[in-house]
């Protein structure tokens, strides 16, 4: 009979072994880690003894101690995948997840910022040579800030008098790999950068003064700083790639070229973002432009 700690670590080592982003690892070692200590006070030991009953128990507990219905749900996900992986392992024959439906939430429309905020963010962030260039670089590519964490140098490439710069996303996760065009800005931005950046032999883009790779909560924490300093509220470090994607798609932009260019990968993740903006009238852009 497996126990759910050694089933818990086992499941840890099998999404390593997959090359799951390191986030992805952290977050669901931290939610099943936290189901098994509420389960561990159900004298619940081994994999076998879970009921769906006892996982719906978890989530109502989650609920009345102050989580929000979005993040039970993504504790959720991270349930499902922890026993379907013990099903096809073998250690149970039922998978008790499956029987537990995903609450129901609004989902809130993306925040768009304004000229003026992304600007005033731009000002507030100045004087720090490197955010300023994280920040440019999601605002001026829409890439997600966990494929920004996981950049290295020689994923960049400067442009030419002829030939415009660009970005290299590696495949990550379910995720093929792109390439993102890089325009002035975020150049600018970046080889600013490079004049201060901390001489290592990491090759991460982003890195800490001690030459260590940026982790995806120190980037949101340091523009979450510069979002108050600014006087920005309401808004997180994924609204920036949301502002990407309004903004193009808003300048009469090709709604494909976005899709892809954002690495979406069904098109109608993309159209949900005509509803937020005036769709202007005239032949679609193939050329992006600045923010």
């Amino acid at each position: 009979m497996k126990k759910l700690q050694e089933a818990h670590q086992e499941f840890i080592n099998h999404l390593k072994t997959k090359k799951r982003a390191s986030a992805t690892v952290l977050a669901y070692g931290k939610d099943i880690e936290q189901l098994i200590k509420f389960l561990e006070e159900l004298q619940k030991i081994h994999v076998h003894e879970v009921k769906a009953e006892d996982i719906k128990s978890f989530l109502e507990k989650l609920l009345t101690t102050g989580y929000t219905q979005k993040s039970i749900s993504r504790k959720l996900n991270s349930t499902k995948t922890f026993f379907r992986y013990l099903k096809i392992q073998e250690f149970i024959t039922d998978d008790p997840a499956s029987l537990v439906d995903h609450p129901r939430f609004d989902t809130k429309p993306p925040r768009i910022l304004t000229p003026i905020e992304y600007r005033a963010l731009r000002d507030a962030s100045r004087d720090d040579t490197r955010i300023a260039a994280i920040i440019e670089v999601l605002l001026q590519t829409g890439i997600r800030i966990g494929e920004l964490a996981n950049l290295k140098t020689d994923d960049i490439f400067f442009g030419s008098d002829n030939k415009e710069g660009h970005l290299f996303v590696k495949p990550q996760e379910n995720r093929s790999e792109r390439t993102v065009p890089l325009n002035k800005s975020a150049e600018s931005a970046l080889k600013k950068y490079y004049e201060i950046r901390q001489k290592t032999p990491n090759k991460a883009l982003f890195v800490t003064k001690t030459g260590k790779p940026l982790l995806v909560r120190n980037i949101r924490t340091a523009i979450d700083r510069y979002y108050k300093k600014a006087g920005i509220t309401g808004a997180k470090v994924n609204d920036l790639r949301h502002t990407w994607v309004a903004h193009h798609l808003s300048s009469g932009a090709s709604l494909v070229l976005i899709s892809k260019i954002a690495g979406h990968k069904r098109l109608s993740t993309t159209e949900r973002y005509l509803s937020l903006i005036q769709t202007p009238k005239g032949e679609e852009k193939l050329k992006l432009e600045q923010l």
